[in-house]
């Protein structure tokens, strides 16, 4: 099982999605089997920001002085899935997400379930330095986002 302890700090957050905690508990109970992890508990720590904090971020911790959508925190380098492990932190800006402004709700909210995915493989190990990496996180965040898309929306 996983749990998504949901922060926020940027208000323009609840004007999209309501209930932040049950919508990404949600986007989790539908993800494919094998990343479910069912008889465990793992737990991850998921940060609504803007462009300002996640800039100031980006800057301090990829050395990349601008703003970006997402970023990842994997607790450990090698991920080993316990009975209890704590995964990591993922950043995402509402600025990034709410473009075009006039997008309809559906359409903020499939951006977000693709930007958390994507993220959430990025916890697990996944990366997109090489084009056969990137390859295969883009064939795993499908997967998971076909799983997702038609149960949330």
């Amino acid at each position: 099982m996983i749990s998504v302890n949901v922060i926020s700090e940027e208000k323009a957050w609840l004007k999209k999605i309501k209930k932040k905690n049950f919508f990404f508990q949600n986007i989790c109970k539908f993800f494919p089997e094998k990343y479910k992890f069912l008889n465990k508990k793992i737990y991850m720590t998921l940060l609504l920001s803007n462009n300002k904090n996640i800039k100031k971020l980006n800057k301090k911790f990829r050395n990349k002085n601008k703003p970006t959508d997402i970023l990842s925190f994997p607790f450990t380098k090698k991920i080993q899935l316990l009975k209890d492990r704590y995964i990591g932190d993922i950043i995402i800006s509402y600025n990034f997400m709410d473009k075009p402004k006039k997008q309809s709700i559906k359409n903020f909210h499939q951006k977000v379930i693709r930007t958390f995915i994507h993220g959430f493989l990025h916890l697990l190990g996944f990366d997109h330095k090489r084009v056969i990496d990137y390859q295969k996180m883009l064939k795993e965040e499908e997967k998971i986002y076909q799983s997702v898309k038609s149960k949330i929306n």
